[in-house]
């Protein structure tokens, strides 16, 4: 579901603006307006909207996940449901149609809404469903992004990056965490390379998605470091993978914080990463009530 406007969050604070444009209050052009109600552009808007929404569905029965302040979760009888809240959109996850249906129902009366049906689409990742599980693929993104920049007829890399290649800093480029995105203040022919490469990778790779089954149903999380890789300077890099229902759920590759000493020392470090990120991923699918139900999940 799509909330039409989150301006129904109410405001702590006195704030006034100017009268705006076309709409100019005749003989009383000096004065200006003070809001009642949060506004686009206002730093508190965010907030004020989140609280509001916070106090509604709450009111409804449901939860907060603790680890996640947006989701949300009931359960009523054998039936749940989840509710996931981005921004002003909103994903519905539940046991039945009978519990979405009444959701929507009251979120409809508190708030104007526009139901867009079963979930398609979010945030640029198109849901692929079959009867042995699902899957989530960005091939329309990737599609539009070869198309942007004349890549449909080009050949195809069977990797990503060759490590061959050496990529160095210019003496005014930002430190970043990916290989590239190191470089872009001054790229050079090989750094517009290696972008070619990763382009002509992904035209080849375009129909892939991750596939999520209902087994195994345990997450698994894998952890990995380099230490001092060839002109990556002098801190290493770690990296981590977490599946879930044989789909990768959750990932990361950064350079390392710390100078370490080895490779021990450095896979301590990757060690320390990952653990953080498990913890924070038990936590939230703990307080998730889904272990014997089956789940439909509609977009709002």
């Amino acid at each position: 579901m799509d909330v039409k406007t989150a301006l129904y969050g109410e405001l702590e604070e006195e704030i006034y603006m100017d009268q705006p444009e076309g709409f100019v209050a005749h003989g009383n052009e000096r004065k200006v307006c003070k809001l009642v109600k949060s506004l686009y552009g206002l730093k508190q808007a965010p907030k004020q909207w989140h609280e509001k929404f916070d106090q509604t569905i709450l009111a409804f029965g449901f939860t907060v996940n603790e680890n996640d302040k947006c989701i949300y979760c009931k359960v009523k009888g054998d039936r749940i449901i989840i509710l996931c809240l981005y921004v002003d959109d909103i994903l519905l996850i539940g046991s039945c149609i009978e519990i979405i249906t009444e959701t929507k129902s009251f979120l409809k009366n508190k708030f104007e809404m526009k139901d867009m049906g079963e979930a398609d689409v979010i945030l640029g990742i198109k849901l692929i469903r079959s009867t042995d599980g699902i899957a989530i693929s960005q091939s329309h993104y990737v599609e539009k992004i070869l198309e942007k920049f004349g890549y449909q007829n080009s050949g195809i890399a069977k990797t990503p990056y060759d490590s061959s290649v050496a990529l160095f800093k210019n003496e005014s480029g930002l430190g970043c965490t990916t290989k590239l995105a190191r470089y872009t203040s001054c790229p050079d022919k090989t750094h517009w390379g290696t972008l070619d490469r990763v382009l002509r990778y992904l035209k080849g790779t375009v129909s892939l998605a991750i596939h999520y089954g209902r087994f195994p149903a345990v997450l698994e999380g894998y952890s990995d470091a380099s230490w001092i890789a060839k002109n990556s300077g002098s801190n290493g890099c770690s990296g981590y993978v977490f599946t879930l229902g044989g789909g990768a759920v959750s990932w990361k590759s950064a350079k390392q914080t710390l100078i370490t000493q080895s490779t021990f020392e450095a896979e301590l470090c990757a060690l320390d990463t990952t653990g953080t990120e498990a913890e924070w991923l038990f936590g939230l699918l703990s307080q998730l009530p889904i272990s014997n139900h089956n789940c439909k999940g509609e977009k709002s």
